[in-house]
């Protein structure tokens, strides 16, 4: 099988998720061509370690395109890009795609637009990839609300407001341009439905075993939490959680990151100092290091709000070491309560209780984490996700060819 693979992705989940799925295929003996923008993120798991080939096109910034973008999209200074001269190279990348014989093209998502302007411009069979559609800011702003008490902040709120519409609009209009989108859980489908009324099928992504593995070392004082530094990943629940912990066995809390947000980053640093909660923030570690701190760590606590799918749990679990998390979004249908780690209502009280409860038995994070393993080698592997995104795209093909 010959299949184009688009993205514009930045590091993160979704990157590694992507890299997986191309090494799945290439191991497999399909030939996987990647079409990528500059503004693609590159560094982070370079698909040309896994790929056949790799084709990246410049994104240039031209003065037209970016009044058009303005008017019609998103200024530049927003985005960091043009989003029409985002579109014509996206437009060409398609155009490309087209005149070459590829029996598919499989295309994730955009960090500018969600679902890419490439999708209006494909006359090939495709799947589309949606991990999310766009959210908007409005659990951001619950948690961390930017100020609006004078003339300024109610002109930033309305910017904000006219931006965030805009590209809900792009991402909802590019969405329909789909013949066939996948999601990564039920609740993300259920998201998709309902903010769009596109119909999706869910294809679980997977991790990779090789990588995320047990290893022979001793555990440490000390709980995990992965994610960007950001108001939505609920890190700030976790510091005030752990505060209601007696301090005589409060852990400490070490934070992975893979980016954050300044203003947030340096607020939480101070609440959690007022609160007498050790945390330390770790910033773009390598995998071997994550993979180390996943087995030192007695727990891994995860509490995003309405994360659509969320790797970590499945990373943590395939490490053996168990999972304290939040019974929301897609992490409801990976973590196993109370065989592979426990699902807890979003409740500081509660959610303190249950990682004072599990740091006290240790018996019951060990079956827990041999349970975790088991689990993530019967369903959740690199394999299992290939296996099952291979279906997908053979589906596609079949139909397109009766």
């Amino acid at each position: 099988m010959k299949i184009a693979v688009f993205h514009n992705l930045p590091s993160g989940g979704a990157k590694r998720a992507l890299y997986g799925y191309v090494e799945y295929l290439t191991k497999n003996n399909h030939q996987v061509d990647v079409f990528i923008p500059s503004t693609a993120n590159e560094d982070f798991l370079p698909l040309n370690q896994v790929a056949s080939n790799v084709h990246i096109f410049p994104v240039s910034t031209t003065l037209g395109n970016s009044i058009y973008s303005t008017i019609k999209y998103i200024p530049p200074q927003i985005k960091k890009v043009s989003l029409r001269d985002l579109e014509k190279t996206e437009q060409n990348i398609a155009e490309i795609i087209n005149n070459k014989n590829y029996d598919i093209v499989f295309t994730e998502q955009d960090q500018y637009t969600m679902a890419p302007f490439l999708l209006k411009y494909l006359k090939k069979p495709h799947v589309y990839y949606c991990q999310q559609p766009l959210r908007n800011d409005a659990v951001s702003e619950v948690i961390f609300p930017r100020k609006k008490n004078n003339i300024l902040g109610s002109i930033m709120n309305l910017g904000s407001n006219i931006v965030v519409n805009r590209g809900l609009n792009i991402d909802k209009t590019n969405s329909n341009y789909s013949n066939y989108t996948l999601s990564n859980s039920y609740f993300s489908r259920e998201s998709i439905l309902r903010m769009y009324g596109i119909n999706s099928h869910v294809s679980y992504l997977g991790v990779d075993p090789e990588m995320f593995k047990p290893i022979e070392i001793s555990k440490e004082r000390f709980i995990l939490s992965v994610g960007a530094f950001t108001p939505e990943k609920g890190h700030g629940f976790l510091v005030e959680s752990l505060a209601l912990i007696d301090p005589e066995i409060r852990p400490k809390l070490i934070v992975v990151s893979n980016s954050s947000y300044p203003p947030w980053k340096t607020y939480l640093e101070k609440h959690a100092a007022e609160l007498n909660v050790e945390m330390e923030i770790l910033s773009l570690i390598k995998d071997d290091e994550l993979t180390l701190l996943y087995n030192k760590a007695e727990l891994v606590v995860y509490s995003p709000y309405l994360e659509p799918f969320g790797l970590v749990p499945l990373e943590s679990m395939a490490c053996g070491t168990p999972v304290v998390a939040v019974k929301e979004g897609g992490v409801r249908e990976t973590v196993i309560h109370k065989k592979t780690g426990l699902l807890i209502d979003r409740d500081e009280e509660l959610f303190g209780e249950a990682i004072t409860k599990m740091l006290s038995k240790d018996y019951r994070r060990y079956n827990m984490g041999i349970n975790a393993v088991k689990a993530v080698e019967n369903y959740w592997t690199l394999d299992h996700a290939g296996e099952r995104l291979l279906t997908h795209l053979n589906r596609v093909i079949n139909k397109d060819n009766v």
